[in-house]
């Protein structure tokens, strides 16, 4: 019996300048040595990889309705991090729509409802994630953010491996 395959991430595709901003933030807050990601929205953590076909057609049939209007509507704490978090009715849409196709076989977290954010800092001391939020509130400003589309990556063991790009 051949091993399953590495797992699947579906993250949100950020216009280009938007991505180096948020990038330069993770840079600036993340632990150092723990980087190897971007900053990235992700929707889905581990889709077995498996399904990695109907995974390319559900996300190609998604961003068929154009890009995906979203919010970057200020900062949220993860208690031992920051995030900057994102509303989105529209993304919101997509993401239930995708949910309910991979129902499932998706794992506990993937089957949760979406919290939208992109996370800035994970995995420091309660203080120190304090003390980011303060910093990250004090320069916030909402921004209005045409996504184009979605990523798709496979997961392999820390490092991800960009597949592919689905934009409207």
């Amino acid at each position: 019996m051949p091993a399953p395959l590495r797992p699947l991430v579906v993250t949100l595709a950020l216009p280009d300048d938007v991505q180096s901003e948020l990038d330069a933030l993770r840079r600036r807050w993340f632990p150092s040595g723990r980087t190897a990601v971007g900053a990235h929205l992700t929707l889905f953590h581990a889709v077995p990889g498996e399904l990695e076909d109907q995974v390319r057609a559900d996300l190609a049939e998604a961003v068929e309705r154009g890009p995906v209007a979203v919010r970057l509507s200020g900062v949220m704490s993860l208690g031992k991090g920051a995030a900057y978090a994102v509303e989105s009715p529209d993304l919101a849409r997509r993401h239930d729509t995708l949910q309910r196709a991979w129902w499932p076989h998706l794992t506990r977290q993937d089957q949760q409802r979406l919290r939208a954010h992109v996370t800035l800092q994970n995995k420091v001391e309660p203080a120190v994630a304090r003390a980011t939020v303060e910093s990250l509130r004090a320069e916030f400003r909402p921004a209005d953010v045409e996504a184009p589309g979605f990523d798709l990556w496979r997961y392999d063991g820390g490092p991800w491996t960009h597949l592919a790009r689905f934009a409207g």
